[in-house]
């Protein structure tokens, strides 16, 4: 089937989040512009227009009335998903690298990089607290001097974060008290990206050694490793099936040296328990920076280096192929 292209930003896609029903999707870019899309026919809603730098990160809260994103212009936003209205700016000394809003929507996370001097920080804010977001206080924050965080989702509950480092670290911090619940290393170089199940039990991270990872979300036993021969940019599970898809491909600066069939820009797909590829899909033109499946698991969309964001739906073999499975 042929994949919805959407097409609304200049620069190399960053990070792609569908909110919970799955009828909108949010994309941003190493460009200022936050978009929204219709999934189902890739419409374009609007733009959240605002920041002066690249945007890193978004998120959108469990009702899909705000969205949190995170830029390398130093601030952390806060959106009225509707009408596009900034509610909220939080100054920060360097740029925010992940965002995320808790399981109620009122309490948002967001990690800085260590940069010009300053520490990486992940600041934690009470959106009940207007006082908070006027005095830029947040209510805790956890430095992290030994190497910095480079994604970060909230756990089940919202009671802790886990937080992936670029030494290949992995890190549980409570949202109550700050303290360094539980620290593992599975991976030998930067984790690039961490996403949770549906049921949030789980999580799969995404790292530049090559692999994509699973972890008990609340233990962080080591539970399966899918391992490629390119680095993994981003990794999502299939709320559905036993599924995993991982986007990634050579670092850009040595693609001109390769052509594209080389360069290995699928999304691949991968048996959640057997550990085992069973399929590709082609049409990026460079790294898939991005993926995540839509909530139903009818479909996927993935965003890459090229600037595009295809929205991929399953034919239905696929469910028939799985349920005889």
């Amino acid at each position: 089937q042929k994949p919805i292209l959407l097409q609304g930003h200049e620069r190399s896609i960053t990070q792609i989040k569908y909110n919970r029903e799955g009828d909108l999707l949010f994309t941003v870019a190493k460009d200022p512009i936050v978009n929204v899309w219709y999934s189902v026919n890739g419409e374009r809603l609007g733009t959240y227009n605002g920041h002066t730098g690249a945007v890193w990160c978004v998120d959108a809260d469990w009702d899909t009335r705000h969205v949190l994103t995170g830029s390398a212009d130093n601030s952390c936003r806060l959106w009225d998903c509707e009408t596009g209205k900034q509610l909220a700016l939080v100054k920060t000394s360097s740029a925010v690298r992940t965002c995320g809003f808790d399981f109620g929507g009122n309490i948002i996370m967001f990690s800085t990089d260590k940069q010009m001097g300053y520490q990486c920080f992940v600041s934690f804010f009470d959106l009940r607290d207007p006082s908070q977001i006027e005095n830029n206080e947040p209510y805790m924050k956890i430095p992290c001097s030994d190497s910095k965080i480079t994604s970060a989702v909230w756990g089940p509950l919202g009671d802790f974060i886990i937080a992936g480092h670029e030494s290949g670290e992995l890190n549980q911090f409570s949202a109550k008290s700050g303290e360094q619940l539980s620290n593992i290393k599975e991976h030998t170089k930067q984790i690039n990206d961490i996403q949770t199940s549906r049921d949030m039990t789980m999580f799969i991270t995404a790292s530049k050694d090559n692999t994509a990872k699973l972890f008990d979300c609340t233990t962080l036993e080591h539970l399966k490793t899918f391992r490629t021969e390119r680095p993994v940019n981003s990794a999502a599970l299939s709320p559905i099936f036993d599924h995993v898809v991982l986007g990634g491909g050579q670092e850009a600066m040595d693609v001109t040296t390769t052509s594209t069939r080389i360069g290995k820009f699928e999304a691949r797909f991968f048996h959640l328990a057997f550990e085992e590829e069973f399929g590709r899909v082609k049409g990026h033109f460079g790294p898939i920076n991005s993926v995540a499946f839509h909530p139903d698991g009818k479909s996927y969309s993935s965003g890459g280096e090229d600037g595009y964001v295809r929205i991929h739906y399953f034919d239905p073999q696929y469910f028939e192929f799985e349920f005889e499975a």
